[in-house]
Parts: structure tokens; sequence; C-alpha cells
């Protein structure tokens, strides 16, 4: 079963109405990028009343060439390493962060299946969130339904948003959780690598 919590007993305090409290207390704002997701990030936000102060809106980039279009995802980039990379994360949320003008922006891209993808086995995930200091990405192996990975990346996404945006103050994952920051040291002909990032200019 998967679930969504964020360490507290109150079983109201989603990551998702979490964000919303907290950005609606800063005056921030919060835009989407979603390929395996299609919405569902959005639409989890956008469940919490008072959710409109916050949510400015999403680009649903199930295609490459929309990842590039809309979200100004490097086409040699994807070209190099397919759509499911964690370096294609990181730009999916700092282009729709930067498009649509918000505070912050989160992004997910990953393989729901049944089957695997650009040779990746389904399950295979990356969610990241861009923000005034950076941007962060963690890596998924998911089990489970198409439905159980979605489901579970949005949950990811979310509570990554939660502790980038100062939110709550979670305990530093150890290096061998697989929650844990993904970070690479053979980044792709100066593409940043993924773990943190400054931010982008």
């Amino acid at each position: 079963m998967v679930t969504d919590g964020i360490g507290t007993s109150d079983a109201s305090a989603t990551p998702g109405a979490t964000l919303v409290a907290h950005l609606t207390t800063r005056g921030e704002t919060l835009a989407c990028a979603e390929s395996l997701t299609a919405g569902l990030v959005a639409a989890t936000v956008a469940d919490t009343p008072g959710a409109s102060a916050v949510l400015l809106g999403g680009v649903v980039a199930y295609s490459a060439d929309v990842k590039v279009g809309l979200l100004d995802v490097s086409a040699r980039l994807l070209a190099r390493v397919g759509t499911v990379d964690p370096r294609v994360a990181v730009a999916m949320a700092e282009g729709v962060r930067r498009r649509l003008g918000a505070t912050w922006g989160v992004a997910t891209t990953g393989v729901a299946g049944p089957g695997p993808s650009e040779g990746k086995p389904a399950g295979t995930v990356h969610v990241a969130v861009a923000g005034p200091s950076g941007t962060a990405t963690r890596s998924l192996e998911l089990n489970g339904t198409r439905a159980a990975i979605r489901s579970a990346s949005v949950a990811a996404v979310l509570r990554l948003a939660v502790e980038e945006t100062g939110a709550t103050s979670p305990t530093p994952a150890p290096a061998a959780d697989p929650r844990g920051t993904v970070g690479l040291s053979d980044p792709l002909d100066g593409d940043p690598a993924p773990g943190r990032t400054g931010p982008a200019t």
C-alpha cells in the first residue's frame, strides 16, 4: 500500500496539503511538469482547498517534442539519454518554473509500465524540484501496478517538494536509502549532474 504521509500522526496532513499551506503562508507559487503522472501531481495539489493561491498550472509533457517545445529540455540531452533520466527531470522542473513564472517547479518522468520503455524497467522514476536555491532530484525504483507506480511517483515528488520548500525539516536520508538524493559523477558534456544544482539562469 502506498502512503503519502510525511511522518505526522495527522492523517489529513498529506504532502499536498502541507505544501499548499506552507506556500500560501509565504506567498509562493508552484508549477508542475509531468510525464508519466500526466497531471496527477497538479490534481493532487488542487485537491486541497485554497490551492488556487499557490498552483499556477502545469504541463503534461508525455512526448519528447513537448518536453523540448514547452519546457525547454535540450533536444541533444534527450537524444543522448532518452526521456527517463534524472537530468531530464531537472530540465523539466526548471523549464516549467521559468515558463510559468513560479517560485517552485516540480517534475516527474519515468516508466509506469506494465513493460519497459527506452530500455528502462517499469518503476524507474525520476522526480525533481526546482526553486530559488537550485534544483534537487530523487530517483526511485518502484514496484506494483501502473496505477501504483504513478501514485507513488506523485507522493514522492510532493514529499521532495515539502522538504525543499522548508515546509518540514525531515532527517536527511542516509546515502544507502534508495529514496535519497541522486548524484551522478559523469554528466554529459556539461549537462548538469543531478542531485543538486545551482539556481537556473
